[in-house]
């Protein structure tokens, strides 16, 4: 017999675990590097930029246009890098809480 109070007791269970799993996202960290490493940067599983490191040479006025690029190219290959890591935290974080329903992916809840 299907018993609604335990099923609710494991959805509040759930819901606590996939909260505290999203609120320690900021511990995984990923970096991306650009213009072969003159351009580095690190951000969180939450999707925050954490630094931006910036190789001296390329402090000029001259390469300003070149130095824009090349940090966007790095932040974006450090997100793409940190979005495995952090689905993964989340899968596992809640592995087991709820049962396997088709269609329901948790890993989307970042």
């Amino acid at each position: 017999m299907f018993d609604m109070m335990k099923m609710m007791g494991k959805v509040k269970e759930a819901q606590e675990k996939i909260k505290e799993a999203q609120e320690s996202l900021s511990t995984i960290t990923a970096s991306g590097e650009s213009g072969a490493g003159m351009v580095k940067a690190t951000v969180n599983g939450r999707k925050e930029v954490m630094s931006i490191d910036i190789d001296a040479s390329l402090m000029t006025a001259d390469d300003k246009e070149m130095l824009q690029d090349l940090t966007v190219a790095a932040v974006n290959i450090a997100l793409a890098n940190v979005e495995p890591k952090a689905k993964e935290h989340l899968k596992s974080a809640t592995d087991g809480l709820l049962p396997n329903i088709p269609g329901m992916d948790l890993g989307n809840l970042f």
